[in-house]
């Protein structure tokens, strides 16, 4: 997602483009950073610099790291003074190739603000979660129905609100809606806050095991949690299916559980008792 506060340049559908137009969206995203002039912020995507010239407001230094080919001489243009005075960076790529240590970041030493085409929501969350170079906050718009889904707003947790849940702290700050970009999205949006980034959860099991056996759990829905993991891990003497069952017995879980009925720590315990 970008931001346009012109008509000089249309948004570019094979680039996922759909420019916000809120104000209101805008100092939310600010607000929910906590940004400060002692901050670096790292903006993915900042089309027509309506988000960074907010960033800049604040005094915060912000490398802005943007693909389209069509809006790098506007931004030099508009952010010329900032640039000389060493405010704002802006690098001409793809965030997804991008190597961070190469621009300076360090773990927990920035903050990471993003509209992105939400067709690479789900690599934005795995390099910036599951990466060596994990940014202190978060804040992301992504499809509504996305958000709902990580903070597990019907108590069901998933694959993917566990997979981020792991690293931080997610909240929704607000709902945007369709009408608020150009040109009109088929879906609501809405902003995604993860706080408390950090691996601490994988303190006594590793990032492998964990994704191993969420994905396992996850893989046939339909089925208990009991019957998915003993068709993975159930061939060895360890997790036989009595063992399985008096696993589920100590950690006090339904041998009817399925797997969105499970919240994070569960799923530590669990592992913790699984031979993998």
């Amino acid at each position: 997602m970008h931001i346009k506060n012109t008509n000089i340049i249309h948004a570019k559908k094979s680039l996922g483009q759909n420019f916000l137009k809120s104000k209101t969206a805008l100092l939310a995203m600010i607000n929910a950073g906590e940004i400060t002039s002692k901050d670096t912020v790292l903006e993915i995507g900042p089309g027509q610099g309506a988000l960074t010239e907010k960033i800049l407001e604040t005094g915060a230094k912000v490398i802005a790291v943007e693909k389209d080919d069509r809006l790098i001489e506007f931004l030099n243009e508009k952010f010329a003074s900032q640039t000389q005075n060493g405010q704002f960076t802006l690098i001409h790529g793809d965030i997804l190739e991008l190597d961070l240590s190469t621009i300076g970041l360090k773990t927990v030493d920035y903050k990471l603000i993003a509209n992105i085409p939400y067709y690479i929501t789900g690599l934005i969350f795995r390099k910036f979660l599951s990466g060596d170079i994990q940014p202190s906050k978060l804040v992301i718009m992504v499809q509504k129905e996305i958000a709902d889904r990580i903070i597990a707003r019907d108590n069901k947790e998933s694959l993917l609100s566990l997979s981020v849940k792991a690293y931080g702290t997610a909240k929704k700050v607000m709902k945007v809606d369709k009408e608020n970009f150009s040109p009109k999205p088929k879906v609501d949006s809405a902003i995604l806050l993860i706080n408390n980034i950090s691996k601490d959860f994988f303190d006594k099991i590793s990032e492998k095991d964990f994704f191993e056996v969420i994905k396992t759990g996850f893989a046939h829905k339909r089925k208990m949690l009991i019957a998915n993991l003993k068709e993975k891990f159930g061939t060895t003497a360890q997790t036989s299916q009595n063992n399985l069952q008096k696993i589920f017995q100590d950690l006090k879980i339904s041998e009817k559980a399925r797997s969105e009925d499970l919240k994070l720590e569960d799923w530590k315990n669990l592992i913790k008792n699984l031979s993998i």
